[in-house]
Protein backbone atom coordinates (compact mmCIF):
# COMPACT_ATOMS: atom_id res chain seq x y z
CA UNK A 1 0.00 0.00 0.00
CA UNK A 2 1.25 3.47 -0.81
CA UNK A 3 1.47 5.92 2.09
CA UNK A 4 -1.21 8.61 2.09
CA UNK A 5 -1.54 11.84 3.99
CA UNK A 6 -4.31 11.76 6.63
CA UNK A 7 -7.53 13.52 5.75
CA UNK A 8 -10.82 14.12 7.49
CA UNK A 9 -12.53 10.77 7.95
CA UNK A 10 -16.08 11.91 7.38
CA UNK A 11 -17.23 15.17 5.88
CA UNK A 12 -20.37 17.24 6.12
CA UNK A 13 -22.76 16.50 3.28
CA UNK A 14 -26.34 17.09 2.21
CA UNK A 15 -29.03 14.98 3.92
CA UNK A 16 -29.94 11.65 2.36
CA UNK A 17 -28.37 8.22 1.99
CA UNK A 18 -24.70 8.60 0.97
CA UNK A 19 -23.67 6.73 -2.16
CA UNK A 20 -20.77 5.08 -0.31
CA UNK A 21 -23.19 3.45 2.14
CA UNK A 22 -25.23 2.07 -0.74
CA UNK A 23 -22.06 0.69 -2.27
CA UNK A 24 -20.89 -0.95 0.96
CA UNK A 25 -24.25 -2.62 1.59
CA UNK A 26 -24.66 -3.82 -2.00
CA UNK A 27 -24.34 -7.59 -2.17
CA UNK A 28 -22.22 -7.16 -5.30
CA UNK A 29 -19.48 -5.25 -3.47
CA UNK A 30 -16.46 -7.61 -3.74
CA UNK A 31 -15.85 -8.09 -0.03
CA UNK A 32 -15.96 -11.89 -0.17
CA UNK A 33 -19.37 -12.44 1.39
CA UNK A 34 -20.70 -14.39 -1.63
CA UNK A 35 -18.60 -17.40 -0.57
CA UNK A 36 -20.04 -17.48 2.97
CA UNK A 37 -23.50 -18.24 4.36
CA UNK A 38 -23.04 -16.73 7.82
CA UNK A 39 -23.74 -20.10 9.42
CA UNK A 40 -26.92 -20.76 7.42
CA UNK A 41 -25.62 -23.86 5.60
CA UNK A 42 -24.85 -25.57 8.89
CA UNK A 43 -28.08 -24.32 10.47
CA UNK A 44 -30.10 -25.84 7.63
CA UNK A 45 -28.49 -29.24 8.21
CA UNK A 46 -28.38 -29.18 12.02
CA UNK A 47 -31.45 -27.15 13.01
CA UNK A 48 -33.71 -27.50 9.98
CA UNK A 49 -33.64 -23.87 8.87
CA UNK A 50 -35.29 -24.55 5.53
CA UNK A 51 -38.23 -22.18 5.05
CA UNK A 52 -38.98 -18.48 5.40
CA UNK A 53 -40.42 -18.81 8.92
CA UNK A 54 -37.32 -20.53 10.26
CA UNK A 55 -35.08 -18.24 8.20
CA UNK A 56 -36.64 -15.22 9.90
CA UNK A 57 -35.84 -16.65 13.33
CA UNK A 58 -32.30 -17.45 12.27
CA UNK A 59 -31.69 -13.98 10.83
CA UNK A 60 -33.15 -12.21 13.84
CA UNK A 61 -31.08 -14.31 16.23
CA UNK A 62 -27.91 -13.66 14.23
CA UNK A 63 -28.64 -9.94 14.08
CA UNK A 64 -29.10 -9.62 17.84
CA UNK A 65 -25.93 -11.58 18.68
CA UNK A 66 -23.09 -11.61 16.17
CA UNK A 67 -24.72 -8.73 14.29
CA UNK A 68 -24.89 -6.45 17.33
CA UNK A 69 -21.28 -7.16 18.27
CA UNK A 70 -20.03 -6.69 14.72
CA UNK A 71 -21.91 -3.41 14.30
CA UNK A 72 -20.52 -2.05 17.57
CA UNK A 73 -16.96 -2.93 16.55
CA UNK A 74 -17.48 -1.47 13.07
CA UNK A 75 -18.72 1.81 14.57
CA UNK A 76 -15.82 1.92 17.02
CA UNK A 77 -13.31 1.22 14.24
CA UNK A 78 -14.79 3.99 12.09
CA UNK A 79 -14.46 6.42 14.98
CA UNK A 80 -10.72 5.75 15.31
CA UNK A 81 -10.12 7.38 11.91
CA UNK A 82 -10.49 10.78 13.58
CA UNK A 83 -7.55 10.07 15.94
CA UNK A 84 -3.90 10.87 15.44
CA UNK A 85 -1.91 8.11 13.75
CA UNK A 86 -0.36 6.52 16.85
CA UNK A 87 -3.59 6.67 18.84
CA UNK A 88 -5.56 5.28 15.91
CA UNK A 89 -3.24 2.31 15.55
CA UNK A 90 -3.32 1.56 19.27
CA UNK A 91 -7.12 1.76 19.36
CA UNK A 92 -7.44 -0.63 16.42
CA UNK A 93 -5.11 -3.17 18.04
CA UNK A 94 -7.22 -3.08 21.21
CA UNK A 95 -10.47 -3.44 19.26
CA UNK A 96 -9.10 -6.43 17.36
CA UNK A 97 -8.08 -8.14 20.59
CA UNK A 98 -11.44 -7.43 22.25
CA UNK A 99 -13.35 -8.87 19.30
CA UNK A 100 -11.06 -11.91 19.19
CA UNK A 101 -11.84 -12.56 22.86
CA UNK A 102 -15.56 -12.55 22.07
CA UNK A 103 -15.24 -15.26 19.39
CA UNK A 104 -14.83 -18.63 21.12
CA UNK A 105 -14.87 -20.58 17.84
CA UNK A 106 -11.46 -20.83 16.10
CA UNK A 107 -13.26 -21.39 12.79
CA UNK A 108 -15.30 -18.22 13.29
CA UNK A 109 -12.13 -16.28 14.03
CA UNK A 110 -10.41 -17.55 10.88
CA UNK A 111 -13.46 -16.81 8.77
CA UNK A 112 -13.77 -13.31 10.18
CA UNK A 113 -10.14 -12.52 9.40
CA UNK A 114 -10.41 -13.93 5.88
CA UNK A 115 -13.41 -11.71 5.23
CA UNK A 116 -11.58 -8.79 6.81
CA UNK A 117 -8.68 -9.16 4.40
CA UNK A 118 -11.04 -9.24 1.43
CA UNK A 119 -12.99 -6.20 2.69
CA UNK A 120 -9.74 -4.26 3.00
CA UNK A 121 -8.70 -5.21 -0.52
CA UNK A 122 -11.99 -3.95 -1.92
CA UNK A 123 -11.94 -0.87 0.29
CA UNK A 124 -8.41 0.10 -0.70
CA UNK A 125 -9.32 -0.11 -4.38
CA UNK A 126 -12.23 2.28 -3.85
CA UNK A 127 -11.13 4.62 -1.03
CA UNK A 128 -7.38 4.48 -0.19
CA UNK A 129 -6.89 6.10 3.22
CA UNK A 130 -4.37 5.94 6.13
CA UNK A 131 -6.92 4.19 8.38
CA UNK A 132 -6.76 1.17 6.07
CA UNK A 133 -3.00 0.99 6.52
CA UNK A 134 -3.51 1.21 10.27
CA UNK A 135 -6.07 -1.58 10.35
CA UNK A 136 -3.70 -3.85 8.40
CA UNK A 137 -1.18 -3.39 11.20
CA UNK A 138 -3.74 -4.17 13.91
CA UNK A 139 -3.11 -7.93 13.68
CA UNK A 140 -0.71 -10.39 12.09
CA UNK A 141 -3.40 -12.53 10.41
CA UNK A 142 -5.49 -9.72 9.01
CA UNK A 143 -8.16 -7.77 10.90
CA UNK A 144 -11.54 -9.15 11.82
CA UNK A 145 -14.28 -8.39 9.29
CA UNK A 146 -16.20 -5.83 11.42
CA UNK A 147 -12.97 -3.97 12.13
CA UNK A 148 -12.11 -3.87 8.43
CA UNK A 149 -15.64 -2.85 7.49
CA UNK A 150 -15.57 0.04 9.98
CA UNK A 151 -12.23 1.23 8.64
CA UNK A 152 -13.45 1.02 5.04
CA UNK A 153 -16.58 2.96 5.99
CA UNK A 154 -14.46 5.70 7.52
CA UNK A 155 -12.19 5.77 4.48
CA UNK A 156 -15.32 6.25 2.35
CA UNK A 157 -16.30 9.26 4.45
CA UNK A 158 -19.06 7.54 6.42
CA UNK A 159 -19.80 8.16 10.09
CA UNK A 160 -19.55 5.53 12.85
CA UNK A 161 -23.35 5.35 12.89
CA UNK A 162 -23.39 4.59 9.17
CA UNK A 163 -20.68 1.98 9.65
CA UNK A 164 -22.94 0.29 12.22
CA UNK A 165 -25.82 0.30 9.72
CA UNK A 166 -23.62 -1.29 7.04
CA UNK A 167 -22.44 -4.00 9.44
CA UNK A 168 -25.90 -4.81 10.80
CA UNK A 169 -27.30 -4.94 7.27
CA UNK A 170 -24.51 -7.31 6.21
CA UNK A 171 -25.38 -9.63 9.11
CA UNK A 172 -28.76 -10.25 7.44
CA UNK A 173 -28.06 -9.88 3.74
CA UNK A 174 -25.28 -12.49 3.57
CA UNK A 175 -27.32 -15.39 5.02
CA UNK A 176 -30.47 -14.26 3.21
CA UNK A 177 -28.72 -14.29 -0.16
CA UNK A 178 -27.20 -17.66 0.68
CA UNK A 179 -30.67 -19.00 1.51
CA UNK A 180 -31.84 -18.37 -2.05
CA UNK A 181 -28.84 -20.20 -3.51
CA UNK A 182 -28.71 -23.03 -0.96
CA UNK A 183 -32.37 -23.72 -0.20
CA UNK A 184 -34.02 -22.57 -3.42
CA UNK A 185 -36.25 -20.16 -1.50
CA UNK A 186 -38.28 -17.62 -3.42
CA UNK A 187 -35.96 -14.60 -3.87
CA UNK A 188 -38.90 -12.17 -3.72
CA UNK A 189 -40.15 -13.63 -0.46
CA UNK A 190 -36.64 -13.79 0.98
CA UNK A 191 -35.87 -10.17 0.26
CA UNK A 192 -39.32 -9.12 1.43
CA UNK A 193 -38.35 -10.79 4.71
CA UNK A 194 -35.10 -8.79 4.83
CA UNK A 195 -37.07 -5.60 4.14
CA UNK A 196 -39.52 -6.46 6.92
CA UNK A 197 -36.59 -6.78 9.32
CA UNK A 198 -35.35 -3.30 8.34
CA UNK A 199 -36.57 -1.66 11.58
CA UNK A 200 -34.69 -4.33 13.57
CA UNK A 201 -31.53 -3.54 11.59
CA UNK A 202 -31.94 0.15 12.38
CA UNK A 203 -32.55 -0.49 16.08
CA UNK A 204 -29.56 -2.83 16.29
CA UNK A 205 -27.32 -0.32 14.48
CA UNK A 206 -28.42 2.52 16.76
CA UNK A 207 -27.76 0.41 19.86
CA UNK A 208 -24.38 -0.67 18.49
CA UNK A 209 -23.34 2.91 17.70
CA UNK A 210 -24.15 3.93 21.26
CA UNK A 211 -22.22 0.96 22.69
CA UNK A 212 -19.23 1.83 20.49
CA UNK A 213 -18.71 5.00 22.53
CA UNK A 214 -17.90 2.91 25.61
CA UNK A 215 -14.37 1.66 26.40
CA UNK A 216 -13.54 -1.40 24.24
CA UNK A 217 -13.60 -3.69 27.26
CA UNK A 218 -17.28 -2.79 27.73
CA UNK A 219 -18.32 -3.80 24.21
CA UNK A 220 -21.24 -6.27 24.18
CA UNK A 221 -20.50 -9.97 24.38
CA UNK A 222 -23.73 -11.64 23.21
CA UNK A 223 -23.60 -15.42 23.13
CA UNK A 224 -24.55 -17.55 20.11
CA UNK A 225 -23.41 -21.06 21.03
CA UNK A 226 -25.20 -22.76 18.14
CA UNK A 227 -23.44 -20.53 15.61
CA UNK A 228 -20.09 -21.39 17.20
CA UNK A 229 -20.74 -25.14 17.41
CA UNK A 230 -22.18 -25.28 13.91
CA UNK A 231 -19.18 -23.42 12.50
CA UNK A 232 -16.81 -25.99 13.95
CA UNK A 233 -18.87 -28.88 12.59
CA UNK A 234 -19.33 -27.27 9.17
CA UNK A 235 -15.57 -26.87 8.73
CA UNK A 236 -15.21 -30.68 8.86
CA UNK A 237 -17.73 -31.41 6.13
CA UNK A 238 -16.21 -33.04 3.07
CA UNK A 239 -18.76 -31.43 0.74
CA UNK A 240 -20.24 -27.98 1.27
CA UNK A 241 -21.43 -25.13 -0.90
CA UNK A 242 -20.12 -22.28 1.25
CA UNK A 243 -16.84 -21.68 3.06
CA UNK A 244 -18.75 -20.96 6.28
Amino acid sequence: MRRLEPRTAYRSRPPGIPAALLRLTDGRFPSGGHAHSGGLEAAEAREGVGDLTRLRSFLLGRLRTAGLLGAAVAAAAAATAALEDAAMREALVVLDAELDARMPSPVQRRTSRALGRQALRAGWACWPHPVLEAVVASSTGGPHQPLALGAVAAAAGLSPEEAAVASAHEALLGPATAAVRLLGLDPFGTHALVADLGPEVERTAAEAAALAKLPPCDLPAPSAPLLDLSAEAHALWEVRLFAS
